[in-house]
């Protein structure tokens, strides 16, 4: 499945480089290993697309929502990191 999200320019910027090999976002929609990412360049400032996208195959999905390793109160102060390898 294609699957469209906007993506900010500093952020497309690193995917495009390489540097950036994960993607966070809020859990609101489903997707799976194998579906196509198609990251649309959005400019927050003029709110509206640039023009540029990426497509990108999910790879692993993690979703942290019912992952007890913390307390709330350890997110709370702490909040999450991902990180990626390379």
């Amino acid at each position: 499945m294609k699957i469209e999200k906007k993506i900010w320019p500093g952020y497309y910027e690193k995917i495009l480089s390489g540097e950036k090999k994960f993607e966070l976002r809020l859990a609101d929609w489903e997707c799976q290993s194998g579906d196509i990412l198609v990251l649309k360049e959005w400019n927050p400032e003029i709110k509206q697309y640039t023009g540029r996208q990426i497509e990108k195959e999910v790879g692993y999905v993690l979703k942290t929502k019912d992952q007890k390793f913390w307390n709330n109160e350890e997110v709370e102060k702490f909040g999450f990191q991902i990180i990626s390898f390379k």
